[in-house]
């Protein structure tokens, strides 16, 4: 477990030192994808994030001259639920609304206190989130995702486009192991059939899950699975190949990130 803890905190990492270095030249109050946000409240929402986990991670903690452990989680957790729907937004936009270097330097002190708590997290035990409870693995999992996902936007923004690396692996397991719940946010079933994922990845490697001769398939590039899961494409802008109905649905609701569904993005043509 701590080597595989060691190389999603090491790809994550990495993940976030090149969106901070992607925005030495991008404008921060450029407008991105997500309505509302620009460049700044992506990179707050990272790292309010980043900051949220770290005391969930210290959750099981006793408090030290009364600050921290349980207790700060579960302030974190009353706040969001007197506002469901806004609580999240809020953060982002609060502190985007700090000076840009105040905010760059937050979030680089955030990610190196989340890599920390992280591997402090005893073998076994997991941490509490808005969803269920999650393993250090899992978190690491999930914010690589969402760091991934967020830069993407960033890059939207600034109208370049960043290189893909073999790191989105990770977000392709998400995505693969999301798939009941895409079906359930939905309120549907997930389709009996069994069903083959064949990824081409960055390097020309192919990833594959799913037994091989499963009756129902999905098959194609892994960049663009991964920007469908995280909903940063539309379906028909993709080069990803459905065979069969239940894998052609899970293509139209797929979703790696917890919460309802989102919107999406509109085709590009």
């Amino acid at each position: 477990m701590t080597d595989l803890l060691t190389g999603l905190l090491d790809d994550l990492a990495a993940e976030g030192a090149e969106l901070e270095a992607a925005l030495d030249t991008v404008d921060w109050t450029a407008p991105t994808p997500a309505p509302g946000w620009n460049v700044a409240t992506q990179v707050a929402h990272l790292l309010w994030t980043d900051e949220v986990a770290t005391l969930a991670a210290h959750a099981h903690e006793e408090p030290v001259d009364g600050a921290g452990g349980k207790a700060a989680w579960d302030a974190v957790v009353l706040e969001a639920i007197g506002d469901p729907d806004g609580y999240v937004d809020a953060q982002a936009h609060a502190i985007a609304a700090l000076p840009r270097e105040e905010v760059l330097a937050r979030w680089r002190r955030s990610r190196a206190g989340l890599r920390e708590a992280l591997l402090a997290l005893a073998e076994g035990v997991k941490m509490p989130w808005f969803g269920p409870p999650m393993s250090a693995a899992s978190m690491a999992t999930a914010r690589f995702m969402e760091t991934w996902a967020h830069a993407l936007d960033v890059h939207d923004a600034a109208g370049t486009h960043p290189e893909p690396t073999d790191r989105i692996r990770h977000v392709a397991y998400l995505g693969v192991r999301t798939r009941g719940f895409a079906f359930a946010t939905h309120g549907e079933e997930v389709p009996a059939a069994e069903l083959r994922v064949e990824l081409t990845a960055p390097s020309g490697d192919v990833w594959s899950w799913g037994p091989d001769d499963a009756p129902e398939s999905v098959r194609g590039s892994a960049y663009d699975f991964c920007r469908l899961v995280t909903q940063r494409v539309h379906r028909v802008d993709t080069d990803l190949v459905a065979t069969g109905p239940g894998a052609e649905r899970w293509l139209e609701i797929a979703q790696a990130f917890a919460g309802p569904p989102g919107p999406g993005r509109d085709a590009a043509s």
